[in-house]
């Protein structure tokens, strides 16, 4: 049976859509324009337009410009679409009118829509509850838009930093469990001095440690609202009173200090504080690569390879050789670590393009930074919980390869020169003997303080 449509107007005429939809005539010009890709609004950005559409409609009524009983159809709309209520309402691709309008119209018709159902009319009758003359009162794309995305990237971020926090105390623990495990260094990818698996294990919580400290050193920026601004950061059409009272709503009822911005202009002309998240959320992607193909060289082998530790094995790793197990979680991290070090650059262009007193890749910079802390967010509990978690070191190992390494030889420099120690690791490697068998033949040293020298729990 064929789709019932409805038949709206706006300021271009007519336009049919589909008889159930909440949304109206803005919103369905903009999913007939713009259908390139299947991406679609992010969930936290429609979560956040709505927290403005809720204490807009607060705020307007106590200033006395919207009447309560409007405003309060106003409010509850809101919160159901806060809670996910209609979720299937919110068609428009991603790439779009820079300035993120038709989101905004998005929202503004599915409220009223969703309120004028409330106080028993029809939809599509934009009565009594108007998209624009009502829920978008004291409010423009120009201002509601940017004021989302930093509502959206500052509430997501508290997730990415609870899922760091978890890699981070995984990566502590085998830190600890590793303490005693003495194995070689490696440097250049050629065998350096000895230190334990621990200290290793150490340096990876750290880059995770300064990583969450990172995310929060941006989250200053992201609390910073542009609402109050309107079209260009004038603030025409709306009460001076109205940004303080709504952000003020905000921030309570999520518990996150959201304020005006200091400055408007600079609040909708620029999206420099997406750009810095992006700067760091590169920074954590860089790291989680690094921790990640660091694992996957100490793993390797396992006999053929370095096999100091040991990767939870997950599943078969090949579909012709049995019995090969890949480290399959470190290769997913290390994907998605490309993939937002791609998007840190796709969000940089954005910020590039702000001609003037409007930036115009509003939706990209909203969906490139939500979508990278998104993946993020899973990748760092998956790696904590499905790899990390289950390490073990293989002792006996990295005891083999520290007795073969010819940087064994570096204590020896401090008695007998560098040049005889030199002499000594070269005849080792020649001879494919181990550093200290040589040594004692030598007799370079009595083979005490020899032994001494070439312990390697002293050398850490």
């Amino acid at each position: 049976m064929a789709e019932k449509h409805r038949t709206e107007s706006d300021t271009m005429g007519k336009v049919e859509l589909p008889e159930w939809a909440y949304w109206g005539a803005q919103t369905q010009r903009a999913v007939e324009n713009f259908t390139v890709s299947d991406a679609r609004i992010p969930r936290a950005m429609v979560r956040a337009l709505a927290l403005i559409k809720k204490y807009a409609a607060r705020t307007n009524a106590y200033l006395g410009v919207l009447d309560e009983k409007l405003a309060g159809a106003i409010d509850t709309a809101a919160t159901e679409v806060l809670e996910g209520k209609w979720k299937d309402h919110f068609p428009i691709d991603v790439y779009q009118t820079g300035s993120g309008t038709s989101w905004n119209m998005n929202m503004n018709e599915v409220v009223a829509n969703r309120a004028n159902e409330l106080l028993g009319q029809p939809l599509g009758t934009k009565k009594p509850v108007h998209p624009n003359d009502h829920v978008n009162r004291g409010q423009s794309s120009n201002d509601v838009i940017p004021a989302a995305v930093h509502i959206a990237d500052r509430m997501e971020a508290e997730k990415l930093i609870s899922s760091l926090e978890k890699l981070h105390k995984a990566l502590s623990e085998r830190a600890a469990e590793f303490a005693e495990v003495v194995k070689i260094g490696r440097t250049h990818l050629q065998d350096a001095v000895p230190m334990t698996l621990g200290q290793e294990f150490s340096g990876y919580a750290a880059q995770i440690e300064k990583a969450i400290r990172r995310v929060r050193n941006a989250l200053p920026s992201l609390e910073e609202l542009a609402l109050g601004g309107t079209a260009v950061g004038t603030g025409i059409n709306c009460d001076p009173e109205f940004a303080p009272l709504v952000c003020k709503g905000i921030a309570e009822h999520t518990d996150l200090p959201f304020k005006p911005a200091a400055n408007k202009f600079e609040a909708i002309a620029t999206r420099d504080a997406q750009v810095e998240l992006m700067g760091v959320l590169n920074t954590v992607a860089t790291s989680l690569m690094k921790i990640a193909n660091d694992l996957r060289l100490l793993a390797s082998g396992p006999r053929a390879g370095l096999g100091e530790i040991t990767l939870p094995s997950l599943q078969p790793g090949s579909s012709i050789m049995p019995g090969k197990v890949n480290p399959v979680i470190p290769e997913m991290v290390i994907q998605v670590a490309a993939h937002v070090c791609g998007q840190a650059v796709a969000v940089t262009i954005g910020g590039q393009n702000a001609p003037l007193e409007l930036n115009m890749m509003n939706p990209l910079i909203a969906y490139e930074t939500l979508s990278a802390m998104e993946l993020l967010t899973r990748t760092a509990a998956a790696f904590a919980d499905k790899c990390i978690a289950g390490i073990t070191a293989d002792e006996e190992r990295a005891s083999y390869w520290i007795e073969w390494s010819l940087a064994l030889v570096t204590p020896l420099a401090t008695e007998i020169g560098y040049d005889r120690a030199s002499a000594i690791a070269y005849r080792a490697f020649k001879e494919k003997r181990a550093v200290r068998e040589v040594a004692r033949e030598e007799k370079v040293l009595p083979d005490e303080r020899l032994d001494e020298l070439l312990d390697p729990k002293k050398m850490i």
